[in-house]
């Protein structure tokens, strides 16, 4: 099998463009996950693999993995420590990178369920932010996640990581705006997450389905036109001094909430 030595090859090239930037993530129509278990989460989800890069070490220490996703691959190539370091978004890289066709799952949203419990989210920065939520959310039941086109970048190697495989398995769409989603699914009660006096506790809410709780920007909460977009405004009580909570962990006692 051929090893990539050498940073000026096309592969290596374009793996190195996905990895460090969003704008060709978009034109370039992929993405990349690395890891072993990221890696074969995405084999599993019959994710379209277009290109497996391993080290030889990677190869040694995992055959059985490296075996089932080179046999899937499209193309597979061996490439040097060196190459690969160059390559992966980790401290202690596990020797396995894929590149991996952008998922469209918006048909997945054309028919909602009259038991469906979404989870959407307004102009969310933080990659680590998202990750969270999108691992939160499969793992609590959540039927998917709606996000607004200012999110921070889905396919982010942060975001791949973070979620643990959630990307490859929860459905999700990515709309031009939150109120436009909503205006456009009036099927759906809609609830807005927010730090007033005037919300009411979550804990005294009764989410009637099919339902979508909206979770805000990290620093500036929802926008105003998406709050009236909204049939109610919730809040999470607090009794310590915080004013507030980190975004992904409002979003995670939400969707609790929302499953019990």
């Amino acid at each position: 099998m051929q090893i990539l030595s050498s940073k000026d090859n096309i592969n290596i090239k374009n793996t190195f463009k996905l990895k460090n930037s969003a704008k060709h993530r978009r034109k370039n129509g992929h993405f990349i996950a690395e890891g072993v278990r990221i890696c074969n989460d995405a084999l599993c989800s019959n994710a379209e693999i277009e290109l497996f890069l391993a080290t030889e070490k990677a190869r040694d220490k995992y055959p059985n993995y490296f075996k089932k996703i080179s046999d899937y691959a499209k193309k597979t190539f061996l490439v040097t420590e060196d190459i690969f370091a160059v390559l992966s978004d980790t401290e202690t890289p596990q020797g396995f990178l894929c590149v991996i066709k952008a998922l469209d799952k918006t048909n997945e949203f054309d028919t909602i369920n009259k038991n469906s419990k979404f989870i959407a989210l307004d102009n969310m920065q933080d990659p680590s932010n998202l990750g969270t939520v999108l691992r939160t959310a499969e793992a609590l039941g959540i039927d998917g996640v709606i996000m607004s086109s200012d999110c921070c970048d889905f396919f982010s190697p942060k975001v791949v990581r973070g979620s643990m495989g959630a990307v490859f398995r929860l459905p999700f769409i990515i709309c031009d705006s939150i109120c436009g989603f909503l205006s456009e699914h009036s099927e759906l009660n809609t609830y807005a997450a927010v730090v007033t006096q005037d919300a009411k506790k979550i804990t005294e809410n009764k989410f009637e389905l099919p339902c979508v709780t909206v979770i805000g920007n990290e620093g500036n909460g929802l926008k105003a036109e998406t709050i009236e977009m909204c049939n109610e405004k919730i809040t999470i009580p607090m009794n310590g001094r915080a004013e507030s909570l980190n975004a992904s962990t409002a979003a995670s006692i939400i969707m609790w909430e929302m499953v019990k």
